[in-house]
């Protein structure tokens, strides 16, 4: 898959994990910016990828990709969603040349002309052969990402499986690293590298035989697709950053009617295109755990600005900027939200809050919340019946959603614009819920 049908089908994905089916194709292709043809194309590619990844039977194939997104979610411990990034984000052909050049180095070191001749001898004969140029660009990227390693030794050099981790371990070790890997890639940001690795380790076990040793001790669920999805940039960013570079992408906003434009000739799409060409310094990354979403903060003409990841398409790393440049944005960007509840830059104000405890001889688990969810807030006064909570934060925006959590356990004190707010929020609450009779 080349790079811009990544960013179509994470965009396809995410409208169509959101909608549950709900558009037809010919809305779906307007929300996208690509015709209804296009979109017939990405839905049969994304049924490939994901019957290579979950085979299936003829009854489930013929199930629309909706459906399977709505009932098979809870059917699995792996996310839904994952079996995109399995598809690494490379064309056909050069997946099935890279399967070759891996399937020949794991049981031997090999030069790069002896696995030219085997790209040359065992591709298909509809696939264009590889020169030794492409060859080298392959075993450079395999050996960058940590997929084989380069022997020591002279010219010509040779290149292996970098499979040590697997090779030295016991059954019973790697089961242990497997539940720690399931563990940590279910409750740590981000998390699809250590699925693609606990997918990695499971698959050598079954290999191995060791099937009936493998029980699935947890079962985790995510209810944000964005989560998974947005990082498919992540790791682009976040190499930016420590190397000082600006990228070039091209943003929908949240308002935008479109969250997508296709590289395409026709003028009919051409002018239809409402995302906005971007060149901006990356700074810091941010990710919302509350509604789990990933922010991008950086430095461009119109100064600092956020940027919502998921709108993110056709990323590109282009040159760097000066080191005083960066650490000197870095540090007002930090300045600028030191009191953030999350990336909000308005001016700091001070929220106080009562907290009501639970009555009877229930857990205080009112307080437990506050302390662990707080941030840097403190209890100022506290009694048999409520603490008041404060703190010091750039608006009340951000931090809204969280004081409305506790419902009727919370009471806004100041300032006393917030507390007004809140008051018609909650009226208006209210009569969502008034009896649709008299006298029920």
């Amino acid at each position: 898959m080349a790079k811009e049908s990544f960013d179509k089908e994470i965009q396809f994905l995410r409208m169509l994990a959101l909608t549950s089916g709900a558009f037809n194709r010919q809305q779906f292709a307007e929300r996208l910016g690509i015709s209804v043809h296009t979109f017939d194309k990405t839905i049969r590619r994304l049924k490939e990828i994901a019957s290579s990844v979950h085979p299936q039977t003829n009854e489930e194939q013929s199930t629309p990709l909706a459906d399977a997104l709505r009932y098979s979610y809870y059917d699995s411990s792996d996310p839904m969603l994952l079996f995109l990034f399995r598809a690494k984000s490379v064309k056909e052909t050069e997946s099935e040349r890279i399967s070759l050049l891996l399937g020949a180095m794991n049981g031997q070191a090999l030069t790069a002309m002896e696995l030219l001749d085997l790209c040359c001898g065992s591709l298909s004969s509809d696939l264009p052969m590889p020169d030794e140029k492409t060859v080298r660009s392959d075993l450079k990227y395999l050996e960058e990402v940590g997929v084989i390693q380069r022997e020591p030794g002279p010219r010509p050099y040779r290149y292996r499986i970098r499979n040590d981790l697997v090779r030295d371990l016991t059954d019973e070790e790697l089961i242990d690293l497997y539940d720690f890997v399931d563990v940590m890639a279910n409750t740590q940001i981000p998390s699809v590298q250590g699925y693609l690795l606990r997918d990695g380790l499971k698959k050598y076990l079954l290999r191995n035989q060791s099937e009936s040793l493998i029980v699935e001790p947890f079962l985790y669920k995510y209810h944000y697709y964005s989560r998974i999805l947005d990082e498919a940039h992540l790791f682009t960013l976040l190499h930016a950053i420590r190397g000082r570079r600006k990228v070039k992408f091209v943003y929908f906003s949240p308002k935008s009617e479109q969250s997508y434009a296709s590289k395409n000739t026709n003028p009919l799409f051409l002018k239809d295109k409402q995302g906005k060409t971007e060149k901006t310094l990356p700074l810091k990354i941010v990710y919302d755990h509350q509604y789990g979403r990933w922010y991008l903060l950086a430095y461009g003409r119109e100064g600092i600005r956020m940027y919502r990841m998921e709108g993110i398409t056709q990323i590109e790393e282009d040159e760097s900027a000066a080191k005083e440049l960066f650490e000197e944005k870095t540090r007002q960007l930090l300045e600028s939200i030191r009191y953030s509840w999350l990336i909000d830059t308005s001016p700091p104000v001070t929220v106080r809050a009562r907290f009501y405890k639970p009555e009877g001889p229930e857990p205080d688990f009112i307080k437990d919340r506050v302390l662990l969810q707080g941030q840097w807030g403190r209890i100022v006064e506290e009694d048999e019946a409520s603490f008041i909570y404060e703190i010091v934060v750039n608006g009340t925006t951000e931090i809204k959603p969280w004081l409305r959590s506790f419902g009727s356990s919370c009471e806004i004190l100041e300032p006393l614009r917030f507390r007004r707010e809140m008051i018609a929020e909650w009226k208006e609450i209210q009569t969502y819920y008034a009896s649709v009779r008299e006298n029920l």
